[in-house]
């Protein structure tokens, strides 16, 4: 069980009577104010465990205004661990607990506090009735408030902490099983051959036997995942790309294997993401647990996949941002709306859908009606990676559930490679629907891109033989010709090298692709502003836009300066949110 290290000699405390005297020689009293002095204390307490004190959270309900408390404690996967909720020294902190209890406020873990009393709750019954004038009795409540745990918690808490070598351990088992299989199973050596083919055709023509591997290794280890903690039973049967993996492992299992047996020594990691899952009842919440949870475990067993295509999500205040910048410039520059039909939307790089669903809630707010058209036909987003691909569908489709009460699958994600979508003579993507898909989308003249592309130009280590991948074609329409023939072109740099960041290639390929006019949003690397390697692409964007608004974040930790440098996305890169609007005339 953790424990907090917190003694009346310590400074949070002596800090938190200071402020208190502080506030009452001025004759501050009102909760406002008097309520920073806890707050302070709670968040110095939570980096001990890692949590952060998130204020005014909001907890849903059905058909109800949300609960808007003071404060909850979230871990690093995104769960309340603790709720906290002030009053000022003249309430009836008694009389207010019955109130907030009657109108749906958490029991479990949860500390009603004023200046000089706190009542502490867990597991619905009062544990602690504390003093908080007596800094010993300060000390004990706020003590056993961080170190309770939840049975659900405690068991995800231990669980977790083994997974990520237990779940090498099964990569590596089922690697082996798959390799000896391919040597001696006819229908496996079929089935995956068939497979083989149809990822070449879809994500890369050079594409390694080897990554088709982790393909299905990532299925095996996740399917179950989607399944249960979604409710989504039909999932690998219902979900056009799953269900083509699914031939491949009943291939993998028609002989000596069991998928059931193989796993089931990760079957209390399993139940205890269901079990932490099912306490959260927003779905917004469960998804965020879950796309934490998806990178924990994904970085465990696919660092250099991941090391390739740059994963990094999306922090939720920067996609508010860029959604609703978009509205305001379509409004205002064109007189359009993300509503309005005609306005196609694509996300080329979707990871796991914050920003399609991000525009759908906006969508809905402007004007509800608006949403089943534009999810049938005028949104659109692409993705290369599995498993992404596969919570992107899930969140998206619940998100039109949330919206309109209605189940409908989401027809508008393709599993395909944004920039190899360029090279027209691709025969097929995985199946005929996934192909028609696609065809949709490139027929359809995109008003607006948005996402966040990939986002490095090299690996973490150039011998590990996992370097980008080129775009080239005879043509020279590839989307490494085209930023070669005007980005690179256009410089009198030396070194050309950093022109071909993956995010240079985003905005290169969105520039071709929004046509006359349109407006493309993308949070970047914000190298591009001003390094002497980006004359060429800065001259270049100058003559492709009509307007650019660029919102330099800075966080290049690796520029020396004086001052703590801090990044939105906790990488070593700088960053910029980017908006370039184009007018036909």
């Amino acid at each position: 069980m953790p424990s907090l290290s917190l003694k009346p000699s310590h400074k949070p405390i002596k800090v938190y009577y200071e402020v208190l005297a502080e506030y009452a020689k001025k004759g501050v009293a009102h909760e406002g104010a008097v309520s920073t002095a806890f707050q302070d204390l709670l968040v110095s307490c939570g980096r001990q465990f890692q949590w952060t004190l998130i204020p005014q959270y909001a907890i849903k309900r059905s058909k109800k205004q949300p609960i808007r408390m003071d404060g909850a404690l979230l871990d690093s996967f995104n769960l309340p661990r603790a709720y906290w909720e002030a009053k000022d020294i003249g309430d009836n902190l008694k009389k207010e607990i019955l109130k907030k209890f009657a109108v749906g406020y958490p029991k479990d873990n949860i500390i009603f506090q004023r200046p000089d009393h706190a009542m502490l709750y867990q597991d619905g019954k009062l544990v602690m009735d504390a003093d908080l004038t007596k800094e010993q009795e300060l000390v004990d409540v706020v003590r056993q408030f961080f170190e309770y745990r939840a049975p659900a918690i405690d068991q995800w808490e231990k669980a977790a902490e083994e997974f990520g070598d237990r779940v090498k351990d099964h990569a590596t088992a089922l690697l082996e099983l798959i390799r000896k299989e391919e040597k001696t199973n006819k229908k496996f050596i079929d089935a995956f051959a068939g497979f083989v083919a149809l990822c070449r055709q879809s994500i890369n023509p050079n594409l390694a036997e080897s990554a088709v591997e982790e393909m299905l290794i990532q299925h095996l280890l996740t399917e179950r995942i989607f399944r249960s903690v979604f409710n989504n039973p039909d999932f690998a049967q219902r979900n056009i790309i799953a269900v083509e993996i699914e031939k491949v492992i009943n291939a993998l299992t028609s002989k000596h294997f069991s998928r059931a047996h193989f796993l089931s020594s990760l079957d209390r990691f399993y139940g205890a993401i269901e079990e932490t899952a099912a306490t959260i009842d927003d779905f917004s919440q469960k998804q965020d647990f879950l796309n934490t949870v998806y990178e924990k475990f994904f970085q465990g067993f696919s660092v250099k996949v991941a090391d390739t295509h740059g994963i990094v999500y999306t922090p939720q205040p920067i996609v508010n941002f860029m959604v609703k910048s978009v509205e305001e410039i379509l409004q205002r520059e064109f007189g359009k709306s993300l509503v309005d039909k005609g306005v196609h939307i694509l996300d080329p790089f979707v990871g796991t859908g914050n920003f399609i669903m991000r525009v759908m809630r906006e969508i809905a707010a402007i004007q509800k009606s608006a949403l089943p058209h534009k999810y049938e036909h005028e949104l659109h987003c692409n993705e290369v990676m599995l498993l992404p691909y596969y919570i992107a569908s899930m969140n998206i489709e619940h998100e039109y559930f949330e919206q309109t009460g209605k189940y409908a699958p989401f027809e508008g994600i393709c599993m395909v490679d944004t920039f190899e979508d360029q090279r027209m003579e691709q025969l097929g993507f995985f199946t005929p629907e996934n192909m028609k898909r696609v065809e949709r989308q490139r027929e359809s003249d995109l008003f607006v891109v948005i996402g966040n592309p990939p986002y490095n130009v090299g690996q973490l280590n150039e011998n590990d033989n996992n370097k980008n991948r080129k775009y080239t074609n005879k043509n020279k329409t590839g989307i490494d010709d085209r930023v070669a023939a005007t980005y690179s072109k256009a410089s009198k740099a030396t070194n050309k090298n950093a022109v071909s960041d993956m995010y240079v290639k985003a905005i290169r390929w969105a520039s071709d692709r929004i046509g006359d006019e349109g407006v493309v949003a993308f949070v970047t690397n914000n190298s591009f502003i001003d390094a002497l390697a980006f004359d060429g692409m800065r001259e270049m964007l100058e003559k492709d836009f009509s307007q650019i608004y660029v919102f330099d974040l800075g966080g290049n930790i690796r520029k020396r300066t004086s001052k703590p440098v801090y990044n939105v996305f906790d990488i070593q890169v700088g960053v910029s949110v980017n908006i370039f609007v184009r007018h036909s005339t």
